[in-house]
């Protein structure tokens, strides 16, 4: 008994700081630490001074201007990219902005915010980074309304680049489009550049539209391809407007 309370005498102390220790650090990873928070919380609050009206009014405002300049950056971005696009056509186009786009037809048809007064007319072509959009069906003074090659209205005329294999091109609603081919047997490939052909009546030759993804030789009346569109129809902000 009395070893006992020597060595209680001499390491009692150590024993109840380990236990304290463990058992502190069990409650902290049990509470994921909430205890310690709130008990900081607690002891700070005394020195901690709420922002008046006028700082929280300042604050929103430093913050709007942030969001603002982020949004304006990304804008200039692809502004660059496109009149880099314009600076490598030989033809000068007409830039504009798509200023309405409707969640129901989203793959169907964009409004511009460029109309007559702009030098736009019905029926002109209307490119992007990457490729071929659509063409201008109405117009009016400040605004233009363009049909997307992606709608499933859309007939294109288009051939394939290496083998100047024809057909025509029919939007299905998004990224991807259908080639369905004059010939029985034609000469395509996976990868293979379609552009708009020389028989379109709608487009000018040669225009980039996509590559081809796939090849269904067995398609019944006649031999399709499935095309990914190049221009990026669903994240478009810029085109560009040329006379057809």
């Amino acid at each position: 008994m009395f070893t006992l309370r020597r060595w209680w005498v001499r390491h009692g102390i150590q024993v109840i700081l380990a236990g304290l220790t463990i058992g502190s650090a069990w409650a902290i990873r049990e509470t994921q630490g909430a205890a310690l928070y709130e008990t900081y919380q607690l002891l700070t609050r005394p020195f901690q001074v709420e922002p008046t009206s006028q700082e929280r009014i300042e604050n929103a405002r430093v913050l709007e201007l942030q969001e603002r300049l982020v949004e304006l950056e990304s804008q200039n971005q692809k502004l660059q990219e496109l009149l880099g696009y314009v600076k490598q056509k030989k033809q000068p186009g007409i830039v504009a902005p798509i200023v309405g786009r409707s969640a129901d037809h989203w793959w169907q048809q964009i409004t511009l915010g460029r109309g007559s007064q702009d030098g736009i007319k019905a029926d002109f072509v209307v490119m992007g980074t990457g490729g071929l959009v659509g063409r201008v069906t109405n117009v009016t003074p400040h605004s233009s309304r363009v049909l997307l090659v992606s709608d499933p209205s859309s007939r294109v005329g288009v051939a394939i680049s290496r083998s100047r294999y024809m057909g025509y091109l029919r939007g299905q609603g998004s990224n991807r489009a259908v080639m369905q081919f004059f010939d029985k047997v034609p000469d395509v490939r996976r990868g293979d550049v379609v552009a708009t052909s020389s028989v379109s009546k709608l487009f000018p030759s040669g225009l980039p539209i996509g590559r081809i993804e796939s090849v269904n030789l067995d398609k019944t009346p006649a031999p399709e391809a499935v095309i990914e569109l190049t221009a990026p129809m669903s994240s478009l902000e810029w085109v560009v407007v040329y006379p057809k």
